[in-house]
């Protein structure tokens, strides 16, 4: 993308094309277990970060936390973290930790916590991201959400059949 051109978050700023591939830098936070990332979006101070390290103390590696970068690469939706904030997420109260990482990573399945799920079995719903359709969850106030998460990335499926 060059000067002037959209992106799924907005105008890209000159120079985004990191390592020539045409990116897009979006203010969320991503995970990973088994190269399969879930990528965490929403609003400053909405919860991303504490999504982020619940999925972390259940297994998942940080790839990236409050910027995330993001490209198409054979019809897929890859996630990596730029390089200044590698292995950094912060904890709020009690603040910047170090952690593993992992990445770049297949972006599996999105979370968006601007939009609240009130449905007991949501439906099927997707989100586009770098041009690709990703399956999207809405984000819950529940002690399992993080749990449900991490079997939706080792699944290979949405979910069980209803």
């Amino acid at each position: 993308m060059g000067d002037g051109q959209q992106s799924d978050t907005g105008p890209v700023p000159k120079g985004s094309g990191l390592f020539g591939r045409n990116e897009t830098v979006l203010h969320a936070s991503c995970v990973a277990r088994a190269g399969r990332a879930v990528l965490i979006t929403g609003a400053s101070g909405c919860g991303k970060s504490a999504l982020a390290l619940q999925l972390i103390a259940l297994g998942a590696q940080l790839v990236a936390d409050d910027r995330t970068r993001l490209w198409q690469s054979d019809g897929r939706v890859m996630a990596d973290v730029p390089p200044t904030i590698r292995g950094r997420i912060e904890a709020r109260g009690v603040g910047i930790l170090t952690t593993r990482t992992t990445g770049p990573a297949e972006v599996v399945l999105a979370v968006d916590l601007d939009q609240e799920e009130h449905e007991r079995l949501p439906p099927d719903r997707d989100t586009m991201i770098s041009g690709c359709s990703v399956p999207l969850l809405f984000g819950i106030n529940a002690a399992h959400f993080a749990s449900a998460i991490l079997i939706r990335l080792d699944s290979s499926s949405r979910s069980a059949p209803r």
